[in-house]
C-alpha cells in the first residue's frame, strides 16, 4: 500500500518547549484523514513541518515519497492551506488565479475559471471585499487548481459561520470524488469530521495518541457502564483509556482485548467524538475545554 505522508520519530522543538515530539505514523493513499488535538498539541506543526515551512528537530517526514522543502518538484505536487485562508486583499479574484497560473506548471486554468463562476464571484472583485467565506473558497480554488496529489488544510473552517463551513466541506467531498486529492484536514469540529474523513490522527500533548482507520478504530472501542467496582479484571484482558466514576457506576472506555465476559458491565458502542474525548481526557484533563463538541463553534 502506497503512503502519501511517513514520519518516524518526528519532532520539533521551539526553544525550551517541544511542539510536537516522537511523532511516528503513516498515512495511506486515498485517505481523507482527520487531525484532531486540543490547542497546542501539535497539529499546526506537524502540517508545517509536512508542507516544508518548518525543518524537523528530530527524526524524518516524507510526503508523497519526497523530503518537505526538498525543491519546486515536490512542492507542485501538494496544496497547503493555512487557517486564515491568506489571501492578497488588494488584487482581484482574477489576478489571483493568474498569479496561480504564473507559479504552478500544472494549474488548470479552465477548473479554476469554472470554480468562481459556479461560486458566484465576480473575477474584478478584490479578495480584500470579500466576506470570510468567500475568501476561504477562493484560497480553496488555488490550492485544488494546482492539481495536487494532496491537501493540507490547517483548520480552513474553524472561522466560517455554519451555511459557509457546509459549503466549504462540500467543495472539499467534490474535489475528492472528482480528482481523487488525498486530504489531511485539521479542525476542532468533530462533527465536520465524522462526516467527510475516514482516517484520524488524534494529538495530545505534542504526541501521537491515535491513529488509525476510522471505523477500525471504532470497532476497537467501546464503552463499558457498571456499578462502582474494582476494574483490575477489566485492565487485565483490555487498555482502559478512561474512566469515570461515581458513588455507584463506573464507565469505562476501553480498547478491547478480546471479549468482555464481565456480566456486571453493559458495553455500549463508541461514536467518534466519545473516542477523542476519551484519548484527550486520558492523556489532559484540560483538553477538553479546547475541544468543540457536536453543534459548536471553536
Amino acid at each position: 500500500m502506497t503512503t502519501v505522508l511517513e514520519a518516524a520519530g518526528l519532532g520539533k522543538r521551539y526553544h525550551r518547549r517541544w511542539g510536537l515530539a516522537n511523532c511516528t505514523l503513516s498515512i495511506p493513499s486515498g485517505r481523507v484523514v482527520g487531525l484532531v488535538g486540543p490547542n497546542g498539541a501539535g497539529k499546526t506543526t506537524l502540517l508545517h513541518l509536512a508542507a516544508g515551512l518548518l525543518r524537523p528537530s528530530t527524526g524524518t517526514i516524507s510526503v508523497l515519497g519526497d523530503r518537505p522543502g526538498s525543491g519546486a518538484g515536490p512542492l507542485a505536487r501538494f496544496g497547503f492551506l493555512a487557517q486564515d485562508s491568506p489571501t492578497y486583499s488588494r488584487l482581484s479574484i482574477g489576478e489571483h488565479l493568474n498569479m496561480g497560473g504564473w507559479l504552478n506548471p500544472g494549474w488548470d486554468a479552465g477548473f479554476a475559471d469554472r470554480r468562481i463562476a459556479e461560486l458566484g464571484l465576480d473575477p474584478r472583485q478584490r479578495a480584500g471585499t470579500l466576506s470570510g467565506g468567500q475568501r476561504a473558497q477562493l484560497a480553496l480554488t488555488l490550492a485544488v487548481a494546482k492539481r495536487p496529489e494532496l491537501l493540507l488544510l490547517d483548520e480552513p473552517v474553524a472561522s466560517l459561520d455554519p451555511l459557509a463551513r457546509r459549503e466549504f466541506l462540500q467543495t472539499l467531498m467534490e474535489v475528492v470524488a472528482e480528482q481523487g486529492v488525498g486530504i489531511v484536514l485539521s479542525s476542532h469540529l468533530i462533527a465536520d469530521l465524522e462526516r467527510i474523513c475516514d482516517h484520524l490522527i488524534l494529538l495530545a500533548e505534542s504526541r501521537v495518541q491515535l491513529c488509525g482507520d476510522i471505523d477500525e478504530l471504532l470497532a476497537e472501542h467501546m464503552v463499558l457502564v457498571g456499578p462502582r467496582k474494582d476494574t483490575a479484571a477489566i485492565e487485565r484482558t483490555h487498555t482502559v483509556v478512561h474512566a469515570t466514576q461515581t458513588a455507584r457506576q463506573t464507565t469505562l472506555v476501553i480498547r478491547r482485548g478480546g471479549p468482555v465476559i464481565d456480566p456486571a458491565y453493559q458495553a455500549e458502542e463508541i461514536g467518534l467524538e466519545e473516542l477523542v474525548l476519551a484519548y484527550m481526557g486520558a492523556a489532559a484533563p484540560a483538553a477538553y475545554a479546547h475541544l468543540s463538541t457536536v453543534g459548536e463553534e471553536q
